[in-house]
């Protein structure tokens, strides 16, 4: 499991422009998420919701203004960072010629995690037995999620974004990603999801901040009743 979060804020942004050529796709945005919070990252489709989480993770870097990411710098200490977050983008980044255990011991070992906890992982998300065996390139898109997500849930780091993360998934698989968030939440990891399914997210979350052209525009509580 991941240790308890540092008192220092999980992710700060600071005027945070990041391009895209000449295309901006942060235009100064400035947030700060705690850690251990669960957030929504809502706006329209071009918002820079995408741009948001993948600044944060090390894959783009700013053109100026301030961030960190655990206390670290996500471009310049990506090292030390990538085995501390784990990024749930719309690309599952598996190997189509391994099989799924294989890409499950290969990206758990690569990002420092316990293998001893793959088993529970791939049993969670029904990848036992033969398609456990079955090459990945084989599987279809709502399988490879699955995947995806047992490589998260097998890690369990510390900041989890997660970009669109029921995309893709079938009824029964967005009840165990809701169940997984969940959980994550409640054990003290910091959650930060981009969706446009605000209605499946809000449940999950106790914070959302709305972006619009590349800036955070507003944040608000989640109010949850009962």
């Amino acid at each position: 499991m991941a240790p308890p979060p540092s008192p220092s804020p999980a992710v700060v942004l600071v005027d945070a422009v990041a391009l895209s050529g000449r295309f901006p796709l942060l235009a100064g945005a400035n947030v700060t998420i705690p850690a251990g919070q669960s957030v929504l990252v809502e706006g329209a489709n071009g918002a820079g919701k995408t741009s948001l989480l993948r600044v944060m993770a090390g894959l783009i870097r700013l053109e100026s203004g301030g961030i960190s990411v655990l206390g670290l710098d996500p471009v310049a200490e990506r090292r030390l960072l990538r085995r501390r977050i784990g990024l749930l983008g719309h690309a599952s980044h598996l190997y189509d010629d391994l099989t799924v255990a294989e890409n499950l011991r290969f990206a758990v070992r690569a990002a420092g995690g316990d293998v001893a906890r793959i088993p529970a992982a791939c049993e969670r998300w029904g990848l036992v037995g033969r398609l456990g065996k079955t090459g990945t390139g084989k599987l279809s898109a709502g399988q490879r999620r699955r995947v995806a997500l047992a490589i998260h849930t097998a890690r369990w780091p510390e900041l989890w974004l997660l970009d669109e993360p029921h995309a893709g998934l079938d009824a029964e698989a967005r009840v165990l990603l809701d169940g997984l968030i969940a959980e994550a939440a409640a054990s003290g990891v910091t959650v930060v999801v981009a969706s446009h399914e605000v209605e499946l997210v809000e449940p999950l979350v106790t914070r959302a901040v709305t972006v619009a052209g590349g800036r955070v525009v507003a944040e608000r509580e989640v109010a949850h009743v009962g």
